[in-house]
């Protein structure tokens, strides 16, 4: 698949008889920042679950840099991995929730060097000195020994981003990183996107920041009833859209950010 990080093919997924993704068919390239749009139940939150397998697909195919997520592949059947092999994938996608899901007991260096240590076994040394590159980065270098309690919901979510990072995956997915945020703190973690994108990381980004789909994404995907209605450049997706479903969508969510 040579430059493809994620490929998925009709993807459907179903909670009981409710068909949630309904044949998803998605490329996403290395160094790609892809934003999903849509209303809320489109199922875009549930396809970036799918991505890393902490959902199960009921049907199709889901490929994380060539290989197959969750599952091995016999005699044109589908097998489920073993949990480990799972993790072992996992390893290699970071992945920041709307809630930043830091342990409370520990300071947002202890948060971050938990993961490097415990699942790749990195001596504390260079996962302390990474951790402490990344707060940096982040913009946090002075809240190493803060517990999650003492920092703000945007710094927090700042801490969860270093967290991903931490693991140096090849893939991040961002589902809806700003919506439990104030609004004035939304900037300073979409900055920190940003600034990845600019780095080349490949990146899917379930978000309603419009703003920052228009400047950032290299594709905006709009899903809709569970299934990828538009596909393409910021530019036609948001200021020139082929679908009504689209139109209306976006003409309710301008509308509210003015």
């Amino acid at each position: 698949m040579g430059d493809v990080m994620v490929k998925a093919e009709q993807v459907c997924k179903n909670f009981g008889s409710l068909e949630v993704l309904k044949g998803i068919d998605l490329v996403v390239r290395n160094g790609e920042v892809v934003c999903v749009i849509g209303p809320s139940g489109s199922g875009k939150s549930t396809f970036l679950r799918c991505v890393n397998h902490l959902e199960k697909i009921n049907a199709g195919r889901l490929y994380v840099d060539g290989q197959l997520m969750g599952y091995h592949e016999r005699g044109g059947k589908l097998h489920e991995m073993r949990e480990k092999d799972v993790a072992a994938q996992r390893r290699d996608i970071g992945m920041v929730f709307q809630r930043f899901n830091l342990f409370p007991h520990m300071t947002a260096l202890e948060n971050i060097i938990e993961a490097p240590m415990r699942v790749k076994g990195e001596n504390k040394v260079t996962a302390t000195q990474r951790a402490r590159e990344l707060l940096t980065q982040v913009g946090l270098g002075e809240r190493c020994d803060s517990y999650p309690a003492q920092l703000s919901g945007g710094q927090q979510q700042r801490v969860a981003i270093a967290r991903a990072l931490a693991m140096q995956p090849k893939l991040m997915l961002f589902d809806e990183p700003t919506s439990a945020l104030d609004p004035e703190l939304v900037g300073e973690v979409l900055g920190v996107m940003r600034q990845l994108a600019e780095q080349g990381m490949t990146m899917i980004v379930v978000t309603h920041e419009m703003g920052f789909a228009r400047e950032v994404a290299d594709r905006v995907v709009f899903m809709d009833g569970g299934v990828v209605v538009e596909d393409g450049v910021p530019s036609q997706v948001i200021a020139n859209p082929k679908h009504e479903r689209t139109r209306t969508f976006l003409r309710r969510v301008l509308h509210a950010d003015e």
